[in-house]
């Protein structure tokens, strides 16, 4: 089913695609590939410590040529993502199994919007194209999929596109044999929307890397067992309403009760839409006041318990539900790294790891995380640990240390409580709300005076 450029839209065929082609000694199939690569799409080979001059023919083809000695498909996939300069980017095999003319097929739904995440559902064209045993294991894989995330999927191919910006957002970590599955589960985790559509499938040039050999078919149901045991992470967001006089107290003066409340919102709601990309199971909203037209779709809202500030904490975690870690953050900190977040709890990051903290420069924290939250364990962890002085995060590490919990630390970051964090944090992320706000406000200020 090799169908001519002129069957696809002008927008398909002028969109700026880049097409990342794992490689490992695929030096026969890669003249074909790249030779049937659509016009004006660049392609970027990514050599995986081949040994047959692939590299070499693939730069001479004219392709970028970048080069992983980390062996592994994820390795190799994570290395042309980060290599990948284009809006839109599309993944396949180098050897020849499938027809790089027909990705304009998996690219077309992006395009229109229809679809975040295509997958090209293959279509055997010869006999032998497509072992049994794979195709069952592949039916089967398929079968899981659909009922875990809903997506319409019969086949988790190799030939697929997205947005760069979105993919980048999954944090994915698995740099094995896992890393196609953990795509979709955790584009179907942020909300993506997951379809497929029909390409060829050719009999392959060489030997598959994976199902060609007993270890490599052991280390793909190795990797994917992994990935599938890893629930998504519960996303716990704890913040006040942003009414006047009530919120961002520290910032009157300069700015006016309405004007720190303003900002307040804007904050809080780059941290939500931050954190909605990122793969999760749930996204809570724990909330002392009413939500507003702020919050974005997919967070469910539940109010905040009495008492002190360590109780609400740990009473958040309750809101929890067991099974899967979580991950609580306040809503001071609009500057803070949604992909570096989603990272840091992808499947292959999380092993070993029951904890996560992220260190305050003020000496408290502005995230914490567990991987096995109970109400219980949270309560013995922040339940009497005095809020908002300069020894706070030292006392939840000790408890933490004490609990015999291995702890992965997050970056630091500055909370807004003054002016002069308000300023550093608008620095640090320009393009947010926050900061449109805050130079708006800081201008008027200025005007003022």
């Amino acid at each position: 089913m090799t169908l001519p450029s002129s069957s696809f839209s002008s927008a398909v065929v002028g969109a700026s695609v880049d097409v990342v082609l794992p490689c490992l000694d695929e030096a026969a199939a890669l003249p074909w590939v790249l030779g049937r690569i659509p016009d004006g799409w660049r392609a970027v080979v990514v050599d995986n410590g081949s040994r047959d001059g692939s590299a070499e023919i693939a730069a001479e083809l004219g392709a970028t040529v970048v080069r992983e000695p980390r062996r592994g498909f994820g390795a190799a996939c994570h290395a042309g993502l980060s290599a990948a300069t284009a809006e839109l980017v599309c993944f396949l095999d180098c050897d020849g199994s499938l027809d790089p003319a027909q990705l304009p097929l998996v690219v077309g739904p992006v395009v229109d919007g229809t679809a975040d995440l295509v997958l090209g559902r293959r279509r055997p064209t010869a006999r032998g194209a497509w072992p049994l045993h794979a195709r069952v294991a592949n039916a089967e894989l398929a079968r899981r999929l659909r009922a875990r995330t809903g997506a319409p999927l019969h086949d988790l191919g190799p030939m697929r596109a997205a947005r760069r910006a979105d993919l980048l957002a999954l944090g994915l970590g698995d740099r094995r044999s896992g890393f196609p599955l953990e795509m979709v589960l955790s584009a179907s985790a942020a909300g993506m929307r997951i379809a497929e559509v029909d390409v060829d499938y050719r009999p392959r040039q060489g030997r598959s890397k994976v199902t060609g050999t007993l270890r490599g078919t052991r280390q793909a149901v190795h990797d994917m067992r992994t990935v599938l045991a890893a629930p998504p992470p519960t996303l716990l967001v704890i913040a006040k309403a942003p009414v006047p006089g009530r919120v961002k107290t520290r910032l009157t003066p300069p700015c006016t009760p309405e004007q720190a409340a303003r900002l307040a919102e804007a904050a809080l709601t780059d941290t939500l839409t931050a954190l909605s990309r990122m793969p999760a199971g749930r996204r809570l909203l724990v909330l002392d006041g009413e939500p507003g037209p702020w919050l974005p779709a997919g967070w469910n809202v539940v109010p905040q318990v009495g008492g002190g500030l360590d109780a609400r904490l740990a009473a958040a975690f309750a809101q929890a539900p067991q099974g899967a870690p979580a991950l609580l953050v306040g809503m001071d900190t609009p500057q803070l790294d949604a992909v570096g977040l989603a990272e840091a709890f992808s499947p292959a990051a999380r092993a070993g790891v029951d904890a996560w903290y992220g260190p305050a420069a003020d000496g408290g924290f502005w995230a914490l995380g567990l991987a096995r939250p109970t109400a219980e364990s949270a309560h013995r962890l922040l339940d009497g640990v005095p809020m908002s002085t300069e020894t706070t995060g030292a006392e939840v590490l000790d408890r933490l240390a004490a609990s015999g919990l291995t702890v992965r630390h997050l970056p630091q970051l500055t909370d807004v409580d003054t002016a002069a964090d308000a300023a550093e944090v608008a620095r640090l992320a320009p393009e947010g709300r926050f900061a449109t706000g805050w130079r708006e406000f800081n201008g008027l200020i200025r005007a003022a005076r």
